[in-house]
């Protein structure tokens, strides 16, 4: 790849990061439009795509999906051993972390 076309790379490489950065603030503001209008298809849809542009978002930015993957389940175990209060109240730490090593 000649220096013109690396340099166009990586503007495109920042447009496309900046872009996602966008697209996950839109679906946060969309999820809390659903929530207040407690519509659950909405907040469903805005939930999936948060998640979906977070990983392509990861991926873009050199990390692979499955260590994103590994980083989500060391927080939630770090978390957890830590006493994070949606784990002392609910277990939703731990029962989210063994949904996902389930997969």
């Amino acid at each position: 790849m000649s220096r013109p076309e690396r340099g166009l790379q990586f503007a495109k490489s920042i447009k496309i990061v900046d872009w996602l950065k966008t697209e996950i603030l839109d679906q946060i503001a969309a999820l809390f439009r659903a929530i207040y209008s407690a519509n659950q298809h909405l907040m469903i849809d805005s939930l999936s795509s948060l998640v979906i542009s977070v990983y392509v978002l990861a991926r873009r930015m050199g990390f692979s999906f499955s260590e994103l993957d590994q980083s989500v389940s060391q927080k939630l175990r770090e978390h957890a051993r830590d006493g994070h209060q949606l784990e002392k109240w609910y277990g939703d730490l731990s029962k989210l972390d063994e949904y996902l090593n389930k997969r």
